[in-house]
């Protein structure tokens, strides 16, 4: 089904004035002599940003499309970051459909594309488009709203030229949600949720190759080179040794193991696109920390360039054929939705009524530092992203699809993908055509079931992958199933690839305490604060990090840790009357023993999620 809107788009305002069309759809725009209004704008030719254009359009609506750079595709054709992120669902069967699928299979339906193909085709699909516009080198100046809360226009600039467009419902494509954030929706940096404000995950840019031979790359995989490698005729990944084996030049850079990826355009040369050099510190919405960023990229590839031809295999030859214009930016700002998707959701493979599509990638977690290599939190099956999760809080007439969507900073880790995003984004359009047909607001179309539903099938009669589905996860049942959802919420259980927190191993002393120490300083600072002495004491302790936990001494710890009291003879009892354990935790375990992981997630979880209320509550 289509969803009919009435149009208030640019062709009513041209038979209104009698002005002329300004906008171009194949090149740069012509700044526009009047305002002109649409049915839905969207900000950012990112491929978010393609899909909720072409989306909106396929189902009536007149779009406008805005974006900065002279073509589409953004940090993907751009910034040549050309290695796709997959989603395999169900089965290991790919779990995306509609426009994504629409444009993977223009550009080959591998893992890797060909950047000036890519850009093509998405603008194939826009162009195919009768009632979208498109403009670009337009920047986006401010968002103009009528009241506090109601976008109605954005101001932008072209050609030196500023101007107003008006429009009855906006899609935010941008990485940094910089619409929507100039509109006022409410938002947090970093992982600023779990009280890591100033995290900043490494920055990449993508270095671009010719001359590399693939055989040799082969041969390097093979013979393990630079460690176990797999290499595909289009992609290679792995090579892991890089990390210590090659000795940056330039300060706070890293080479972690390669993602490469080999394309051959159209009667050209081959190409090669290394995703692999980390630069840390760089603050992803200052300008200035971006290009000198760049800058220190383009100096490092060189020395990195040198270092693999004549270690690497097949890399004798290679040149580099471009530098980078953009940085691979992973995280700046998450908006506040009417649903943040929590990280426990993705490690429950959670399913949601009002889903528009679905993520599945493990949830990367970046280094931010010299020191931290990063890690995968958790590698769900499938779980669903709600439409609730694109609808900011206090804004109204907004979405926003792009990676800075409602998720928490750990949930973002996996749905930051390009097909998720994607999926999100023709979600969006078909939503924002929805919602004037119905002429209800985002807000109230996210609260409504039967709107919700026919968003849905007008969805799946697109392409997209929506059934609903029912998956178990890892330790469903289990006594400490509700301390492990509580903890990923946290960070403070890591399950890596395989999802094994190692439950039934015998709890460290260090472990502990490092949970809870963290526990404390992400869910509040000051608690952390008022414990983090005592805490210091315990890894100062000679032998802690062979020592195993037992049931008193874990309570022994708790009391000298977060009361005054004196230790009596049966600490196991004490810690129950001071109310630093629960009574199903304490019948548990009758005995003095050795405790196991499980055990040990549990006596943090009751005892964080108690703490946490008692800040809320003002009592520390």
């Amino acid at each position: 089904m289509k969803f009919k809107v009435g149009l208030v788009g640019a062709a009513l305002v041209a038979i209104i004035f009698g002005i002329a069309w300004l906008f171009e759809t194949s090149s740069a725009s012509k700044a526009p002599l009047s305002k002109e209004s649409y049915d839905v704008i969207v900000i950012g030719g990112e491929p978010e940003g393609v899909a909720a254009a072409v989306s909106a359009a396929r189902n009536g609506a007149e779009v406008l499309l805005v974006e900065e750079r002279s073509g589409l595709g953004g940090l993907m054709t751009f910034g040549k970051l050309n290695f796709i992120d997959m989603v395999q669902g169900i089965g290991g069967h790919n779990a995306f459909g509609g426009i994504f699928k629409e444009w993977h299979e223009m550009v080959g339906a591998d893992s890797a594309f060909e950047i000036e193909r890519a850009k093509s085709a998405f603008l194939e699909l826009a162009e195919k488009e009768p009632t979208l516009t498109l403009s670009f080198n337009t920047e986006l100046k401010n968002a103009v709203k009528d009241g506090n809360s109601t976008v109605i226009g954005a101001v932008l600039t072209t050609q030196g030229k500023e101007f107003t467009v008006y429009g009855s419902r906006f899609i935010d494509a941008t990485q940094d949600a910089t619409f929507a954030t100039d509109a006022g929706a409410p938002y947090f940096l970093g992982g600023e949720d779990i009280n890591l404000k100033d995290r900043l995950m490494a920055v990449t840019p993508v270095i671009h190759l010719t001359g590399v031979d693939w055989e040799g790359v082969k041969r390097a995989a093979k013979e393990e080179t630079f460690g176990p490698a797999e290499v595909t005729p289009s992609v290679g990944w792995g090579f892991s040794e890089l990390h210590y084996d090659y000795k940056p030049k330039e300060g706070n850079t890293r080479l972690r193991g390669l993602n490469i990826v080999r394309t051959t355009p159209e009667g050209g040369e081959e190409q090669f696109y290394i995703n692999a050099l980390q630069i840390f510190g760089v603050d992803g919405l200052d300008k200035k920390s971006k290009t000198e960023a760049l800058e220190k990229g383009n100096r490092e590839a060189e020395h990195i360039l040198s270092y693999l031809r004549a270690n690497f295999p097949g890399f004798e030859n290679a040149v580099i054929a471009e530098p980078p214009s953009e940085l691979y930016v992973r995280e700046t700002r998450h908006i506040k939705s009417e649903y943040m998707l929590p990280m426990s959701d993705i490690w429950k493979n959670a399913d949601q009524w009002d889903s528009i599509g679905f993520g599945g990638y493990p949830v990367d977690v970046q280094a931010t530092s010299l020191g931290d290599y990063g890690y995968v939190l958790s590698s769900p099956v499938q779980y669903a992203i709600p439409f609730r999760s694109l609808v900011p809080l206090e804004i109204e007439n907004l979405l926003v699809v792009s990676r800075s969507a409602g998720y928490s900073s750990l949930a973002a880790g996996s749905a930051r993908i390009i097909p998720t995003g994607m999926a999100a984004g023709e979600a969006g359009g078909a939503a924002a055509a929805l919602s004037l047909e119905k002429n209800i607001t985002f807000r109230q179309l996210a609260n409504n079931e039967k709107a919700i539903q026919e968003l849905r099938i007008g969805l799946k009669n697109q392409g997209a992958m929506l059934d609903h589905f029912d998956l178990t996860y890892p330790y469903e049942g289990e006594w400490f199933d509700g301390a492990v959802q509580f903890l990923m919420d946290y960070g403070l259980a890591v399950g890596g690839y395989t999802n094994d927190l190692g439950v039934e191993e015998p709890l460290n002393t260090l472990s502990f305490s490092n949970m809870l120490s963290m526990g404390l300083l992400r869910i509040d600072q000051e608690l952390h604060s008022l414990h983090k002495s005592r805490l210091d004491a315990i890894y100062a302790l000679e032998g802690v990090e062979q020592q195993i936990l037992t049931r008193n001494g874990a309570a022994s710890f708790m009391i000298s840790v977060f009361t005054d009291e004196q230790l009596e003879s049966d600490p196991w009892n004490q810690v129950l009357e001071l109310g630093l354990i629960d009574s199903f935790i304490h019948a548990k375990i009758p005995e003095e023993r050795e405790l196991v992981r499980a055990e040990g997630f549990y006596l943090n979880y009751w005892l964080l999620a108690e703490l946490k209320k008692k800040a809320e509550a003002g009592d520390n």
